[in-house]
């Protein structure tokens, strides 16, 4: 077995659950999948990758059909609650919902005891963070992942605090001579689409983070000329305020509520986070955004290698992946699924090599797979319609799990596949 099959194989296997029901049953095609990658990526057919792709389809029907059986907390024949017996299955559900706290509990211990080493073990984050992170864990999780903080738990305070000052330091001297010193142009645009951004957030539509947004979104502009500013990038930085932001709120506390002081560390974090985010997709935003272009291709050679009917059938339409999937690679779906979930997805993209570069392009792909028959269904204007708008934006965490688990499914048979990328005809 080949050492990339090792580790693919090994990796479900030491990844702790978080949604055993929905996430583990389809890490159990693992070794299916090792066997695939292993013994066919160098012959590998249309009809074996067919097969394969059966194989995944049958695994996720399996997961669908787990998440939707009878909870014994539906009241189904088997499990209704008798007045005139003893309330067993009502103990039974009981004990379910302390067996799934525990889980949670378990889960939040891991994570504690790497975060709070006097040395954090990255690996072991990083295989921890796959399937979530718990709430609790996750800025100082992030901090890490992003490699804004270091390692040593001994070094962390000093860090955050000079970073955060020489944030503070930079912004005061950026605004220092009032808006009328600024580049008109810039501030004028970052200005028009802050308060587009995450417009179902009422946190977001605070004059208050507003200010806050526009600041972080033109120092960090004013810090990379060669790419500047573009549209999506406000998109980017709020995933970092949504968590960071949650560090300084007690349950039930209002935005209102939250110090300046705290806001300034928020903002900071925020700021040095994204600028460590776009440093590893650069030329995604620099001039005629060469780095979309290239994912759009890889992309589409993609789509064309696992679905060869669904992209003959969109080449037929004359359907353009660039007009559709600019949006989802430029603003990292952002717009198509829900704040919360965004989150969730990046817990498993940080901990993923390459996640927001390389692993992202899967995850799209298999977005778009997850509806290959209705699409081919539609004609060009169906098409576009939908794909501009599609219904994930009420998805449950559930559901982008298992969108995740897809997507590594695909990355396994498909990422050094010696003819991936090569820009094949679709298959009829």
């Amino acid at each position: 077995m080949s050492s990339n099959a090792r580790h693919t194989a090994g990796f479900w296997k030491r990844t702790p659950a978080c949604t055993p029901s929905i996430v583990d049953a389809a890490f159990s095609f693992s070794d299916a999948l090792d066997e695939e990658h292993v013994f066919g990526r160098e012959q590998r057919t249309a009809g074996s990758v067919q097969q394969t792709k059966i194989k995944v389809d049958e695994v996720m029907s399996a997961t669908q059909q787990q998440s939707q059986s009878p909870s014994l907390l539906e009241p189904t024949p088997s499990n209704r609650v008798s007045l005139d017996k003893p309330p067993v299955q009502q103990t039974q559900a009981q004990q379910s919902s302390m067996s799934a706290s525990n889980v949670g509990n378990q889960s939040e211990s891991k994570f504690q005891s790497v975060l709070l080493a006097s040395n954090t073990d990255i690996e072991q984050l990083r295989k921890l963070s796959w399937k979530g992170i718990p709430s609790e864990c996750r800025a100082e999780a992030w901090r890490l992942l992003m490699g804004y903080v270091p390692i040593n738990s001994s070094r962390r305070a000093a860090t955050l605090q000079r970073k955060r000052k020489e944030y503070g330091d930079w912004r005061a001297q950026t605004f220092a001579k009032g808006e009328e010193a600024l580049d008109r142009t810039l501030w004028h645009q970052i200005r028009i689409d802050v308060p587009r951004t995450t417009p179902g957030s009422t946190v977001f539509q605070e004059p208050r983070m507003q200010r806050s947004l526009e600041r972080v979104l033109y120092c960090w502009a004013a810090r990379h000329p060669a790419s500047g500013y573009v549209q999506g990038i406000n998109d980017l930085v709020t995933p970092f305020y949504h968590v960071f932001l949650k560090e300084h709120m007690k349950p039930g506390q209002s935005f209102e509520d939250v110090a300046d002081l705290s806001l300034d560390s928020v903002e900071a974090d925020s700021f040095w986070c994204l600028t460590k985010l776009l440093d590893g997709i650069q030329d995604n935003y620099t001039h005629a955004q060469p780095g979309i272009q290239r994912q759009i291709v890889k992309m589409r050679e993609l789509v064309a290698r696992i679905d060869g009917k669904l992209a003959a059938h969109l080449d037929a339409e004359n359907v353009e992946f660039i007009q559709f999937a600019f949006r989802w690679i430029n603003c990292l779906l952002m717009r198509e699924v829900s704040l919360e979930n965004t989150v969730r997805m990046w817990d498993t993209y940080l901990a993923e090599d390459q996640g927001f570069a390389k692993f992202h392009i899967y995850v799209c792909a298999a977005l778009l797979l997850k509806w290959s028959a209705d699409l081919r269904a539609m004609d060009f204007q169906q098409i576009m319609i939908f794909l501009q708008r599609p219904p994930t934006l009420s998805w449950s965490t559930k559901e982008i799990e298992i969108l995740l688990s897809e997507a590594y499914m695909y990355k396994c048979l498909y990422d050094d596949s010696p003819s991936h990328y090569s820009g094949g005809r679709p298959q009829a």
